[in-house]
């Protein structure tokens, strides 16, 4: 019983690391990055898709974006959409090649994108210290209807915060990574 409530706690703050990489891969820094767009959704034949489905994007070098779109006649709606994003790009089209060049990030920007990613990394220490709550109070539940000891419910308590340590600790490290990258000219 224990055991799975471990399990669960751990595939949970895995969960909650790979969201907090997910979101951390969509804060530009000054380097061209695929992932960067995987957040935009292109209206295409009523629908809003996932720009990964309707272009293939690669990085051309480390400043620029190529994006090859599969049906020409959305080029502009993918060029509109990457437009209207919150990411300050400005595509420039040639046909069904669409070129991001990326522009240098400013230092105020910089700041403003460090804020951002802070945020972001307390949202998933936040997100794993919810998980520890929920498995605690499994156990304390387990306690009260004496399916287990005190002293199992002790070091049951003790792995599971081991567990939030371990997670929190790679929350941090992912965050001093991605300042590192931001700060890089």
């Amino acid at each position: 019983m224990i055991d799975e409530i471990e399990k669960d706690a751990r595939e949970r703050m895995e969960k909650s690391i790979s969201a907090l990489k997910s979101q951390l891969s969509k804060i530009r820094t000054g380097r061209a990055h695929p992932a960067l767009l995987d957040g935009i959704m292109v209206p295409y034949y009523g629908a809003d898709t996932p720009l990964k489905q309707i272009a293939n994007v690669v990085a051309e070098d480390s400043r620029t974006l190529a994006l090859t779109v599969f049906d020409k006649s959305a080029t502009q709606a993918v060029e509109k959409a990457i437009m209207q994003s919150d990411l300050g790009l400005n595509p420039m089209s040639a046909g069904t090649t669409i070129r991001i060049p990326m522009p240098a990030l400013t230092e105020e920007r910089r700041k403003d994108l460090i804020k951002v990613v802070r945020n972001e990394a307390e949202q998933g220490r936040v997100a794993i210290r919810n998980i520890r709550r929920d498995a605690n109070s499994d156990i304390k539940e387990l306690l009260k209807e004496k399916e287990i000891s005190e002293d199992e419910s002790r070091a049951a308590e003790e792995n599971i915060q081991s567990l939030t340590n371990d997670f929190v600790k790679k929350v941090d490290e992912m965050l001093a990574d991605k300042e590192k990258e931001l700060m890089e000219v």
